[in-house]
């Protein structure tokens, strides 16, 4: 049983029902996502793309507590079919062979990723205005109380 990239694909399509009901109920999600940082610790580094996943965490966390919501549910849903693949499912190759096997599970995040690239890129547009906007209003509140 090779790699296949249409396999990952369809891991990740396969998925979406599944990932649907997930976002319905946070606690789910949050012990999924607890799941997803736990597992990363032991993928190795492949390049820039891995990057981008925690990003996607907090794309999720940030949608399911109303933070953002400026996106489709067909966008998160990818993204927690992908968390779901690489937390829950039976690996196309297993994470037991050394890098090897990470493989499928970096696959199923770079399909994922190709999805949701532009929005995850608005994401973190929103989350640096968001971040300066708070540090302004802390300038701010700083300069008001030394007068």
């Amino acid at each position: 049983m090779g790699f296949d990239i249409s396999r990952a694909q369809e891991a990740v399509e396969n998925g979406i029902a599944q990932a649907q009901e997930l976002i319905n109920d946070p606690s789910k999600i949050d012990d999924l996502l607890a799941g997803l940082e736990e597992k990363l610790k032991d993928v190795p580094l492949a390049g820039t793309m891995l990057a981008d996943i925690p990003l996607m965490i907090s794309m999720v966390r940030s949608y399911i507590t109303k933070e953002y919501t400026q996106v489709s549910l067909k966008v998160i849903a990818t993204m927690v079919s992908a968390f779901i693949y690489i937390v829950k499912k039976k690996d196309l190759i297993p994470d037991s062979i050394a890098v090897v096997g990470a493989i499928d599970d970096i696959a199923v995040f770079a399909i994922a990723l190709k999805f949701v690239e532009p929005e995850l890129k608005a994401y973190a547009e929103f989350r640096g205005s968001k971040l300066e906007a708070a540090e302004a209003a802390s300038e701010w509140l700083e300069e008001q109380g030394t007068e």
